[in-house]
């Protein structure tokens, strides 16, 4: 009988590991993995302990899952490798990795007025980041045939919606066509390797990361919206399930973009 503490069993008996899970959409993420029935790895990029993170995990094993924290800079390969034979070591296996630490520093400001500091550390993290994790969880999951990765992007990737997050919006676009040339790579090891790498592109969505908007900005982020409002966490969760779940398998480089008809794909 299914415990009363798993909401289905979508992912019953899977592990993921979901970068940037302290707050906003990985956090929410993390959480309903665990409802899902997976135990789930979570990661925040501080060197020393974390109660945001600390926080999730507990809620997990709360749930009946396991559950743990791993401090790690996604943009630093050896901490990154470090980060995944932790996981591994574990969890005995990670079938899924959600690519999801991200970040917008120095947005707001046009490109001839961008600090290149902050350029170099959006690409580090929206980009090396992804790739080095990508790069580290790959042989695992081909070593098992099986394996599920996602990207988190942005609809501005398709459709800028304010000005002043050029290199922000660079970053998203450069997640999506990874994820299409990995899946290719992939791909060429023939039918039987069921490890797929898609992407969900949120539209605006209510997160620590729209702090820095005012709220002028918001209102017309939300007029823009055919649904006519910010979209929630929760209603963007479940691209999230169905790309991790067995059930994606004929998903192959693939976007997913919640947005409340913001941008139509």
């Amino acid at each position: 009988m299914r415990s009363s503490r798993v909401l289905c069993a979508a992912l019953q008996g899977h592990t993921a590991l979901v970068t940037g899970s302290s707050s906003g959409i990985g956090r929410a993420v993390a959480l309903r993995f665990a409802k899902e029935g997976a135990d789930v790895a979570i990661n925040h990029p501080l060197g020393g302990e974390c109660p945001n993170a600390e926080a999730v995990a507990k809620e997990i094993r709360d749930m009946g899952r396991r559950s743990f924290v791993v401090g790690c800079d996604i943009s630093d390969e050896a901490q990154v490798d470090r980060m995944v034979k932790q996981v591994h070591s574990e969890f005995g296996k990670i079938d899924i990795l959600v690519n999801n630490a991200g970040t917008p520093q120095g947005g707001g400001k046009p490109v001839e007025e961008l600090a290149i500091s902050d350029f170099d550390r959006v690409m580090a993290v929206n980009v090396r980041g992804t790739f080095l994790c990508t790069r580290a969880v790959l042989p695992l999951m081909y070593e098992r045939n099986y394996g599920r990765i996602i990207n988190t992007s942005s609809q501005t990737a398709y459709r800028p919606c304010n000005p002043g997050f050029a290199h922000y919006v660079m970053s998203k676009g450069a997640i999506n066509a990874f994820a299409k040339a990995v899946s290719l790579d992939i791909s060429a090891r023939g039918p039987e390797c069921d490890v797929k790498i898609n992407t969900v592109a949120p539209g605006v969505t209510l997160t620590p990361i729209l702090e820095v908007l005012d709220k002028e900005t918001l209102d017309y982020l939300k007029s823009s919206i055919p649904r006519g409002v910010l979209g929630a966490v929760d209603e963007v969760t479940p691209s999230y399930v169905f790309l991790a779940s067995p059930e994606a398998k004929h998903m192959v480089g693939q976007c997913i973009s919640p947005n409340g008809g913001e941008v139509f794909l």
